[in-house]
């Protein structure tokens, strides 16, 4: 259930008989012809409706990660790794603080990456709490069934084109792009980066089937209520 939905008692009443905790990790970034907010959306929506069935508490997705590459497309907005370390620290001793003890993050954003290290590093000082890091698209189930969908997929290519993340009157274009050099890219300041991109996508067609992407989106539930079982 979303914490949106909750007030502070219907909280603590949840608090007496479970312990877990989901905050979803996005970020707000270029995403060729889809919305900014990819990332948060698709960390929310796969939180909620994969965590529906336990009636666990969802917070709002965190709408700001580490994104330096895209600063010169304008709407990026990227903090810097000391923020974003803080955020996090602030985000889990909260949540312990209040009684929770099992915190599942679920990341939607690649430069979030270095989550698993911030978190390892806060389970030091805090072990009576677990914290561990899903990063729901490229979990081995859900990578798996991309791949089998279409290999050529990556940063805002079909792959994150759902229903909930395309813009209302925007169209999409209907060529495949050629995957850029990941390997070059990552030598580039963010102004090279924007001249290299173009339009953002890193490589592939820009939208499939729906059908196809339910069926991916499915998987990622699934995946996902297999890590919230086990926590």
């Amino acid at each position: 259930m979303k914490i949106s939905e909750m007030n502070w008692p219907q909280v603590e009443s949840y608090l007496t008989t479970d312990d877990r905790a989901i905050v979803p990790l996005g970020s707000t970034e270029q995403h060729a012809f889809l919305s900014l907010s990819v990332d948060s959306i698709l960390a929310e929506k796969i939180a909620v409706d994969a965590a529906e069935p336990y009636g666990i508490p969802v917070f709002p997705a965190l709408p700001f990660g580490m994104t330096p590459t895209f600063s010169d497309f304008p709407g990026t907005i990227s903090l810097s790794m000391q923020t974003y370390t803080r955020l996090l620290y602030d985000i889990l001793n909260s949540l312990k603080r209040q009684g929770f003890r099992r915190i599942l993050l679920v990341n939607g954003h690649g430069g979030n990456s270095p989550a698993q290290n911030i978190i390892s590093e806060w389970m030091v000082n805090n072990p009576e709490v677990t914290v561990q890091l899903h990063n729901w698209w490229n979990a081995p189930l859900v990578w798996a069934k991309v791949a089998a969908t279409d290999p050529v997929a990556s940063h805002a290519s079909w792959m994150e084109n759902f229903p909930w993340t395309r813009l209302a009157g925007v169209a999409q274009p209907e060529t495949r792009k050629p995957m850029v050099n990941l390997v070059e890219l990552r030598k580039m300041n963010p102004t090279q980066a924007r001249a290299y991109l173009v339009d953002g996508n890193y490589g592939g067609y820009y939208q499939r089937p729906d059908d196809e992407m339910l069926a991916i989106w499915q998987t990622a539930i699934d995946e996902l209520r297999q890590i919230i079982e086990s926590l």
